[in-house]
């Protein structure tokens, strides 16, 4: 009569098994598969083959693939873009006081007033520009800091005194990717 109670237990912990998650399929689902016709008519795209060590010696003859080969280089540019949602700060020179940027003179001998301003850090819009006193909308988007520069540098000749430009991206956000997941915390991390 023991020996009943046992079986019953053995039974019951074997069939268990059978229905306990898997982190793939089974060698049984993979070979129907391979054997499954689609609708119209073809079989699934991919064939089991047997690894031999005459498969190993031709595998070895053949030049390796790579994703580089098959869809070409698009990576992006390795010198950081100005993206929609970056902030972003500029400083501006001039050569001399008493320009569009410099600060009132001071009767001290040694001061010949200030000759630069820093512009509020402004994040990029929607439409991809930022606004830059004396020069208007400058569409940044897609450029990289050294271009959008001389482009403001260019708008100011004429009105500021020689004006030096220097363009920061302050917070890349749209160079970052957001990680989550059970394992992390969570974070922005920048690419």
């Amino acid at each position: 009569m023991r020996a009943t109670p046992l079986a019953l237990c053995a039974a019951l912990a074997v069939s268990g098994c059978s229905i306990l998650p898997a982190a793939g399929p089974t060698s049984r689902a993979v070979v129907a598969g391979a054997e499954v016709a689609t609708a119209d008519g073809l079989f699934a795209r991919y064939e089991i083959i047997d690894i031999t060590p005459a498969v190993i010696e031709a595998l070895r003859t053949r030049p390796l693939d790579s994703l580089l080969a098959s869809f070409g280089d698009h990576r992006l540019s390795v010198e950081p873009v100005i993206g929609v949602g970056d902030s972003v700060s500029v400083s501006i020179w001039e050569a001399g006081s008493g320009g569009l940027f410099s600060g009132p003179l001071v009767a001290d001998r040694f001061s010949a007033g200030s000759k630069s301003a820093l512009i509020p850090e402004q994040i990029v819009t929607r439409d991809g520009a930022i606004s830059v006193p004396y020069a208007g909308r400058i569409q940044v988007l897609g450029r990289r800091p050294q271009d959008v520069q001389a482009l403001i540098e260019n708008e100011l000749a004429g009105k500021a005194i020689q004006p030096q430009v220097l363009v920061t991206i302050t917070k890349p956000i749209s160079q970052a990717v957001t990680v989550t997941g059970e394992g992390a915390a969570g974070a922005r991390i920048p690419l």
